[in-house]
């Protein structure tokens, strides 16, 4: 079935230059998301460097059908699941050689969340605090934990949610693409269903815009686009402190599926 699809960057109302990336591979219904660190360091080269990285692995099989896999592959997890954690190793390691031999460019990183659909089952992977949540009957959840020093605070009890989101330390990673040869990475796997909305964002976004103000704009707004179009807008007007980005992903109901082929027959 045809995907619902919306997505969006901006540069917000502070930086001066726009160090995330995004890409949307809609033939492999493969969706990638990159918010790069460095400044000076060129952060958004190692964001650009991740998502071309990433799609250009995915999409290798139609060329090679068993291309090299990178990392330990994790038997629990699909073929798919696999390749797509093995392409973020990959990109991982771009980031860090071109960190290497550019002086330029040392100390360049980048966060990563890839989502790849196959029909109702989604691949997730993810490195640092860029997000993913699914809303599915009206209820948001969020299917990423951020590798961030405030986040493992709250998962070991040492600070309240409340005390996180007023931390200085909100930008301090625990993980991230480039800084090291070798990266550790999150990977799973979710069944989807009609009617759900799938979320990229970069921290951009969820620094400035609420868990409940997302969920009801998802709701409430109609069409990913339009939906994409307001997160920013929110983040935005909540300060736009950094640079925003976002996926939105509809998952059309089975009626619709039924429509659009009625309409494909009819003008055959």
């Amino acid at each position: 079935m045809r995907k619902d699809v919306g997505a969006r960057t901006d540069v917000g109302r502070v930086r001066e230059n726009n160090e995330d990336a995004y890409l949307v591979v809609a033939p492999l219904e493969l969706f990638i998301v990159s918010d790069g660190m460095g400044g000076e360091a060129h952060g958004e080269v190692a964001s650009a460097l991740a998502v071309e990285t990433i799609a250009e692995y995915c999409q290798s099989p139609e060329a090679n059908l068993d291309p090299p896999l990178l990392g330990a592959a994790r038997p629990e997890l699909s073929p798919r699941t696999n390749r797509l954690a093995s392409a973020v190793h990959l990109a991982n390691r771009r980031i860090y050689e071109a960190s290497v031999h550019d002086p330029g460019q040392r100390g360049m990183g980048a966060t990563l969340v890839a989502a790849w659909l196959d029909g109702p089952c989604l691949s997730l992977v993810h490195v640092g605090d860029s997000r993913a949540y699914l809303l599915r009957a009206g209820a948001l959840q969020q299917l990423t934990a951020d590798h961030s020093l405030v986040a493992e605070q709250v998962r070991r009890g040492f600070i309240t949610p409340q005390q996180a989101e007023a931390s200085e330390l909100q930008n301090v990673l625990t993980r991230a693409l480039g800084p090291h040869e070798e990266i550790e990475l999150d990977a799973a796997e979710h069944a989807l269903k009609p009617g759900d909305v799938l979320l990229l964002c970069t921290d951009g976004v969820t620094r400035m815009v609420t868990d409940e103000e997302i969920a009801s704009t998802l709701l409430t707004t109609t069409g990913a686009q339009a939906s994409a179009d307001r997160l920013i807008e929110l983040a935005n007007e909540n300060g736009g402190v950094d640079n925003s980005t976002v996926i939105v992903v509809g998952i059309p109901h089975e009626s619709e599926g039924l429509l659009d082929r009625f309409k494909l027959w009819r003008r055959d």
